[in-house]
């Protein structure tokens, strides 16, 4: 089968197409034809080595959605044929938190694409535990789109912490994959939602998708903007994925009793903490990781009802795998990008 894999850590030189083995499926496995699969900061990171990723060559890709190939003997409750989606978060099952329903936060867990081959391939192999089917009315690619980013955003806004109506909820980022899910479930609650963008054309978009307020940070400072749209209150939540560079003014952005949650770091992991005003003010600073199976399972019906659309900004082929990293690294693009394996 074709596949796009990388033998060393790079810049988008290093990803090449090759014929490699089509998987098989072990006794509880599944094998995915994939018709698409959504291309993640995540799979950037294990690109250039920020992420470790096992086995080399490596085969990345995160979100995974198309039909199912073949099943392992053991597989029960799935057919050759049906459209499905991956769910990307790898687990355990036995662990306190996977019997809890955390399974995001297993003690064993891994992320599809890392510790295991992904789906920039014609085919992948996955637990049968991570294959979720598609609703009637949810196509393939528009699954691929909420693989990983949506459902991210769904868990940082309805698992870790709860919107109302009427309150102020600032989304950093609204032209990125979790930015533009997370500023459609936010207006579902009926908050008001404020959000950043880097262009003009960005800004049209996210207004189209709902958002309230939105601020070009090259042009104003989103903390200064936040404060006089909020006549200095500050917002009750912040949706942070941004990471250090943002982080002190998304703080700042808080009201008294407002929350933070954060699910990701794109421009570092480090920041500072002013702690007189977390405790002043009685913020709270909440950490969010991905997405279960539940989530997906979720975020699938609001598509098939039509009440949550995946945003999507572009389809590449595999064989254009580079140009479509180099999208994302632009930062130009607003939602999810694609690519679409030929099979």
């Amino acid at each position: 089968m074709k596949a796009a894999l990388f033998h060393e850590h790079g810049d988008t030189s290093v990803l090449r197409i090759e014929d490699v083995p089509e998987p098989t499926p072990g006794p509880t496995d599944v094998i995915v034809k994939v018709h698409a699969c959504g291309i993640n900061r995540l799979d950037i990171y294990s690109r250039t080595g920020r992420t470790k990723v096992a086995p080399m060559p490596h085969i990345a890709g995160s979100e995974v959605a198309g039909e199912i190939a073949a099943l392992g003997n053991a597989v029960s409750g799935l057919q050759i044929g049906q459209a499905v989606v991956v769910a990307p978060y790898l687990f355990c099952g036995v662990c306190e938190f996977c019997r809890s329903g955390e399974e995001c936060i297993c003690l064993r867990g891994d992320i599809v694409g890392l510790g295991n081959q992904g789906g920039y391939a014609e085919y992948v192999r996955v637990p049968a535990t991570n294959i979720v089917p598609l609703p009637e009315g949810v196509d393939t690619l528009s699954a691929a789109a909420v693989g990983l980013a949506a459902i991210t955003a769904w868990h940082m806004l309805t698992k870790r912490v709860t919107l109302h109506p009427g309150q102020d909820v600032l989304i950093l980022s609204g032209g990125s994959g979790v930015g533009s899910a997370a500023i459609q479930f936010a207006k579902l609650s009926g908050a008001r939602v404020i959000t950043t963008v880097s262009t003009e054309e960005k800004r049209a978009r996210a207004l189209e998708l709902g958002a309230d307020e939105v601020i070009h940070y090259h042009e104003l400072d989103f903390l200064k903007e936040v404060r006089r749209l909020t006549n200095k209150r500050g917002v009750d939540v912040v949706i942070e994925h941004v990471g250090a560079e943002t982080w002190e003014k998304s703080v700042a952005c808080l009201s008294r009793n407002g929350k933070l949650v954060t699910c990701g770091a794109t421009t570092g992991n480090e920041s500072t903490l002013n702690i007189w005003n977390l405790f002043a003010k009685e913020m709270t600073l909440i950490g969010s990781y991905g997405g279960t199976r539940q989530d997906l399972a979720e975020v699938l019906k609001l598509v098939a009802a039509k009440v949550f659309e995946p945003v999507i900004d572009s389809t590449y082929p595999l064989e254009e795998i580079a140009r479509a990293h180099s999208r994302l690294e632009s930062r130009q693009s607003f939602g999810k990008i694609l690519v679409t394996p030929r099979v």
